[in-house]
């Protein structure tokens, strides 16, 4: 019978923040999954120092999110999180979801409007609902997410602005802020920005994207970075932990 876990996603983040405990998400896009590949993908993250699987896409048209996570369930034993784009990403086989309000953004639907939509839906599934402020930070390159959302990424030179908005995000009620420079990002969050953040608000900080080696973990980790999320260039480099 499977061990009932008892304290949630979100308490185990923050005592990992308070113990000065370093975490690391893989993210997955169901899109880009090659099935005939996933048995050995998984192994490379069962094998990894990961601590959480990350599922999720800006857009994800395929229908295999299901699948993906129980296949994920049946093969690691690690934490399921969804990082959806939108409310059709959900599925009450995870473990949790990030509820995510894009605060660098002024589109209404990815400030409430999906939010609103998705509440119901997930009032009817036993998911842990992380409520976390999600703020994209220019990469160099319009990515997927700024593409899809319809907003501008902050300027990854106003550390000011960017505290700002996650000192708002925070106040508003969230418990996790989320720094992105976006899948496939040229430039990752700068690490000044990071330790900006890091330093002025309580709640811990994911930083993902544009983060292409071990070297630029440790580098986040070591500005302030509660969670790092990796994900393309881990599925393309079997050796990404190896340095």
């Amino acid at each position: 019978m499977e061990q009932k876990i008892l304290t949630t996603i979100h308490q185990q983040i923050l005592e990992a923040k308070k113990n000065g405990q370093k975490l690391l998400a893989i993210l997955l896009d169901p899109d880009k999954i090659v099935w005939e590949n996933l048995d050995h993908l998984l192994l490379k993250i069962n094998q990894s120092p990961a601590t959480h699987i990350f599922v999720g896409g800006s857009i994800v048209e395929s229908t295999i999110i299901e699948d993906l996570i129980a296949q994920l369930k049946q093969k690691t034993r690690l934490p399921v999180v969804i990082f959806p784009g939108d409310p059709s990403q959900i599925s009450p086989k995870a473990d949790a979801i990030l509820f995510l309000s894009l605060l660098s953004g002024r589109n209404p639907d990815y400030l409430i409007e999906y939010q609103v939509q998705a509440a119901p839906i997930l009032k009817k599934t036993n998911l842990e609902v992380i409520s976390t402020g999600y703020i994209l930070i220019e990469s160099g390159n319009e990515t997927a997410v700024a593409r899809v959302s319809k907003t501008e990424p902050l300027n990854r030179e106003n550390f000011d602005l960017a505290l700002a908005t996650a000192q708002a995000g925070e106040m508003l009620g969230s418990k996790l802020i989320y720094l992105e420079a976006g899948s496939g990002a040229k430039k990752p969050v700068p690490l000044e920005m990071i330790s900006v953040i890091s330093q002025n608000v309580e709640i811990p900080i994911i930083v993902g994207g544009g983060i292409v080696d071990l070297h630029g973990i440790k580098k986040a980790y070591n500005a302030g970075a509660d969670l790092v999320v990796i994900g393309t260039a881990f599925e393309n480099d079997s050796h990404f932990f190896d340095s």
